[in-house]
């Protein structure tokens, strides 16, 4: 126990005083926290230029109506309720006839949707909306993408990803055409703001009573971003803090390797021992890391006055899978970084070693979607990508049953310590090998056979 001590000293000391860790350990925040702050950024200047389209109508009374809607929506969404600054650009929507003075152009209306096609190339216009001539009645199809082309509103653009503009357009193209529905029944146009108005649905908290006096405390409006942001920025915490930790020991087990330094301490202490020391070095390295960024993140919450959104019930379990994925990933990097040749053949399989991390964060959106359906539920009950997802669900509004963070632990320490096993006989054997880097096989034979 002593010789790995000292082992877990030396390297957490060399570490810790190094400019790159230090230097790691104030930018990896700002690089996690990038898309944040272009978010900020993104609404601090928004993009408020002007978006021409136009409105190819069909049916010869709707396109009015749609115009009629746009510019109410305008009004309602393009200036800030409370300093008046403009936030969202300005949809200005212009009627265009159909073309009926050739027949030729009512049998193929390509020819004017080529030419609508060329404004929006010629940046005349943002994009443009064709109302087929049955829009108004349309044949009821139970998959809407097997429409009639005469039922259809299709929009036209050439903008790329996500267009902020055909989801705005959506509201009053579907309000301009109920319009027109309301006009044909002989419904007072004075009388649409009435019979369209819709209502707003508030997200509220459950009501709960308090343990301590019996009192049923009132329930609160639910801000459903804040209960995204704060198991986001949980899962993106430990992530990078186990990134950082053990992310770099591939490489360092592989060029010490490579330079005989391991050779060397095996005169004073058991290749278990330089492992466990190293782990333990990380481990350490892990917590201080840790401990630096809550720390950080309270001081941070306490200044905005939001320290009621951290979840300090939650930092005994944070702790735990913290050591418990930095174990396993130390492991894994110690086992794999001992069987190759060159720091070069380590890095080809770092994508490996963080795959417990990485998965996770690839199914972030799933999870969030859904965190107590079926995907979410067991992928969080399998030990490499338990303390990730499971985090994350316990953070989740609602949380999960009590009984499910308790179960995963088990599965959890059973795995942590069979994948410390088997690199532990890896690494005594794959230390002391030269020349070449091991195959699957002889990894699998030597967690075996030792």
């Amino acid at each position: 126990m002593h010789r790995i001590l000292l082992v877990a000293k030396r390297d957490y000391l060399a570490t810790i005083a190094s400019k790159p860790f230090l230097f790691g350990l104030i930018v990896a925040p700002i690089l996690f926290g990038s898309g944040f702050i272009g978010l900020a950024l993104m609404k601090a200047k928004p993009d408020i230029q002007e978006r021409k389209i136009a409105i190819l109508d069909r049916t010869g009374v709707t396109a009015k109506w749609i115009v009629e809607a746009a510019a109410e929506k305008n009004g309602e969404d393009m200036l800030d309720k409370i300093t008046g600054r403009q936030i969202a650009p300005r949809y200005t929507l212009e009627a265009v006839a159909p073309d009926l003075s050739d027949p030729r152009a009512q049998a193929d209306p390509t020819a004017q949707r080529l030419a609508l096609s060329d404004r929006v190339r010629r940046h005349d216009l943002y994009a443009f909306l064709e109302i087929g001539s049955d829009a108004l009645h349309p044949v009821k199809a139970s998959d809407p993408e097997k429409l009639p082309e005469a039922s259809r509103v299709a929009y036209y653009s050439d903008t790329g990803g996500i267009d902020q503009a055909r989801n705005w357009v959506g509201g009053p193209v579907n309000d301009g055409l109920r319009r027109a529905r309301l006009t044909q029944l002989g419904i007072d146009s004075g009388r649409f703001s009435d019979v369209l108005a819709g209502a707003t649905v508030q997200s509220m908290s459950l009501v709960a009573r308090d343990e301590k006096t019996g009192a049923i405390a009132p329930s609160h409006k639910r801000n459903e971003l804040e209960g995204f942001i704060v198991p986001f920025v949980l899962m993106m915490m430990l992530a990078m803090i186990v990134l950082m930790s053990s992310g770099p020991m591939l490489g360092a087990v592989a060029d010490d390797k490579q330079q005989r330094v391991f050779e060397m301490l095996l005169g004073s202490a058991t290749p278990f021992e330089l492992m466990m020391g190293k782990i333990l070095a990380a481990i350490s390295l892990t917590l201080t890391s840790s401990v630096f960024y809550i720390v950080g993140a309270t001081l941070v919450l306490q200044a905005l006055a939001l320290t009621g959104l951290a979840p300090f019930h939650l930092l005994p379990w944070f702790f735990v899978y913290l050591v418990a994925d930095v174990m396993v990933m130390s492991s894994l990097a110690i086992a794999v970084g001992s069987s190759c040749a060159s720091p070069n053949d380590a890095q080809h399989l770092a994508l490996v070693v963080m795959a417990p991390t990485l998965v996770p964060l690839l199914l972030m959106s799933a999870i969030v979607t859904a965190p107590n359906g079926g995907l979410a539920t067991a992928m969080s009950f399998m030990p490499p990508f338990t303390p990730l997802l499971m985090l994350m669900r316990q953070a989740m509004p609602g949380g999960v049953a009590f009984w499910q963070p308790w179960v995963a632990l088990v599965g959890v320490a059973v795995w942590t310590v069979a994948v410390a096993w088997a690199a532990a006989r890896i690494f005594r054997v794959g230390v002391l090998m030269q020349g070449k880097t091991a195959s699957l096989a002889e990894l699998a034979r030597w967690a075996m056979k030792g």
